[in-house]
């Protein structure tokens, strides 16, 4: 039986799997009609093969689903290797077929991006959980070298989340969770709205069905009103348009289903307060003429204050650019206008699947794509992260999208997520101001570290030589960077310590016990750290200080036979084990073994 993928299942019909492909190599040759499908072919044969067997929990052949993944790939114009991909995606983890068989016949490329979409689901891991971690960690880093990978998983989720009827409530889910909370922002962050937009609003029935059907339903009661009143808004913008010569063609449209259950959520408002319910989309040919129409709405209507936006001037991290501001309209109705040109619609609708060509030897986009440069980082920041439920929860906090535009005093943009504080903004300048922050300025006032940072804030960093970051601070930053780097620091700061510690201790007991440490060799000593793992003294000082073994121990296998059986061995003296661990107490003979006096470690 086909593992979790396969489980993912459409409404029953006869459909002919030979002819779904005809349709979609028919639909390849209207956008490419010079180009060669042989290769195309050859892995949907290769596919259909594996497959052959296998079906929907709706009785369906399986193959349907790779073939409609392959559609979507095909209408975000993908290059042949995605296309494969899609088609063979599915076949190492659901069938029989290995990812050698998948190098030999389609190359390495293909492989690769198969095997960076091919879950962990046959790995032996403790958890359901450990495996999502795993699986997720893997994907991250297979899009680091191709970003293709991630654009055929998001094609696969699409496909998976538009046919989630069929499967029993708890994996419904499941999988809506894991939609919203890694593949949706995923796709945000990417820039592709369009698949954002279509993967929230399917895993929202899934996971607030009251909710969803609640708004549905106030969405269809007035449909009719709304679509009256958005044809005269487009008639009169078209008008006033036209009248100062901007080209330009107006939509009108009704906001997400999942939008407005965030904002009616987040801001405990009524749908009747939400202003950017009903909006208008401006389509132009310049940036000239963006900020041209921009003074034609507001000579029409009344802007709302607060809520003009200017995102080609400032363009959000995922690179999305368009005017927006939201004016009182006739009958005292707000609504939303966005202004932008087309380069910039189709940048929003479809991210960094709009502008990628590829061209031969080449993976992915340049290395100064920032909506890449942001992956690298988070996959950087996450590298450490062992523990599979802190790895996901700090996962999903870096996908979430980000909302403070802050500045530097010479007015260099500085992009942080909301309720970021000055210590975050410190490290996203650089990681040495971060650790020697010792304080902030906020529109020239002093404010504790803890300020949440607000759109707008000009922000000055106070730094002091020498001065380190307190673990105290790892409750108030929200930014990965922040938080791995202090914690690098602590861990850094606390691992001299224990060597420091470590040494003392094992030389302080070298005399009392009568072992002369200089006559050990240097060899010896090292033997010994190896036996005990440790590749270098160091690394053995280390243990002692952290109280992983005692001197004693260390000492008797240095100097074989030297130290009398009848002496009592002290407490070994320890430092805290991870960053902002509590130190156990030590008694004021150990503060002196060591010769910390009256210092808790």
């Amino acid at each position: 039986m086909p593992s979790n993928s396969a489980e993912v299942v459409e409404a029953p019909s006869a459909i002919n799997v030979d002819q779904l492909y005809r349709e979609l190599e028919a639909r390849l040759r209207e956008l490419r009609p010079t180009e060669d499908f042989t290769a195309l072919e050859k892995a949907y044969r290769f596919a259909a093969e594996r497959h052959k067997d296998q079906k929907r929990i709706s009785g369906e052949p399986y193959m349907v689903h790779p073939l409609l993944v392959t559609r979507q790939l095909a209408d975000m114009h993908m290059e042949m290797t995605c296309l494969q991909t899609g088609l063979l995606h599915d076949v190492v983890e659901d069938t029989a077929a290995t990812l050698d068989e998948i190098r030999k016949n389609f190359g390495e490329d293909v492989a690769r991006c198969v095997d960076g979409v091919t879950k962990l689901s046959k790995l032996d891991l403790a958890s359901r959980e450990e495996r999502q971690a795993e699986s997720v960690r893997k994907m991250l880093l297979a899009m680091v070298s191709d970003i293709r990978v991630i654009l055929v998983k998001l094609a696969d989720r699409l496909h998976n989340m538009r046919t989630l009827g069929y499967l029993p409530r708890e994996k419904q889910e499941r999988i809506a969770q894991e939609t919203i909370e890694i593949y949706a922002p995923i796709a945000h962050r990417l820039g592709m709205g369009k698949i954002r937009g279509e993967l929230e609003d399917l895993a929202f029935q899934y996971l607030e069905p009251d909710a969803s059907a609640e708004l549905l339903k106030e969405f269809e009661a007035t449909r009719a009103a709304n679509e009256a009143f958005l044809n005269d808004i487009r008639h009169i913008v078209e008008v006033n348009l036209a009248r100062e010569g901007i080209p330009a063609r107006v939509e009108g449209r009704l906001k997400r289903a999942y939008s407005v259950f965030q904002k009616l959520k987040r801001q405990k408002i009524s749908l009747d307060q939400v202003y950017d319910l009903l909006a208008v989309r401006i389509v132009t040919d310049s940036v000239k003429n963006c900020y041209a129409a921009l003074g034609v709405i507001h000579n029409e209507w009344h802007p709302i204050p607060g809520r003009i936006k200017d995102f080609i001037a400032i363009p959000r991290p995922n690179l999305y650019q368009s005017l927006h501001t939201s004016v009182m309209g006739p009958g005292g109705r707000h609504f939303e206008v966005q202004i932008r040109t087309e380069e910039m619609h189709r940048i929003a609708e479809e991210g960094i699947a709009a502008h990628w060509k590829y061209k031969e030897g080449r993976r992915g986009p340049g290395e100064d794509d920032r909506r890449v440069a942001w992956l690298r980082q988070l996959v950087e920041w996450q590298r450490e992260l062992r523990d599979p439920g802190e790895f996901m929860s700090t996962l999903k906090v870096d996908l979430y999208p980000e909302e403070v535009y802050t500045f530097t005093p010479r007015g260099k943009v500085i992009i942080l997520p909301r309720d970021a504080t000055p210590i975050d903004f410190a490290y996203a300048i650089h990681s040495d101001v971060g650790n020697h922050c010792v304080g902030a300025k906020v529109n020239g006032r002093i404010v504790q570290l803890k300020y949440a940072l607000r759109n707008g804030d000009v922000v000055e960093i106070l730094t002091q030589p020498g001065h380190l970051p307190s673990k105290d601070w790892l409750a108030l930053v929200k930014t990965s960077k922040a938080r791995n780097k202090i914690r690098h620091v602590i861990n850094t700061t606390a691992r001299a310590k224990a060597i420091e510690i470590g040494q003392k201790y094992l030389e302080r007991e070298a005399r009392r016990l009568g072992v002369q440490l200089m006559r050990v060799p240097k060899n010896q000593i090292e033997a010994v750290a190896s036996e005990y793992g440790y590749g270098k003294i160091e690394d053995l000082h280390a243990a002692l200080g952290y109280g992983k073994f005692s001197a004693r121990q260390i000492l008797q296998k240095m100097a074989p036979g030297q130290i009398p059986l009848e002496m009592p061995e002290p407490a070994t003296p320890t430092v805290p084990s991870r960053p902002g661990g509590a130190a156990p107490a030590q008694s004021q003979r150990h503060r002196r073994l060591v010769g910390l006096p009256g210092q808790v470690l």
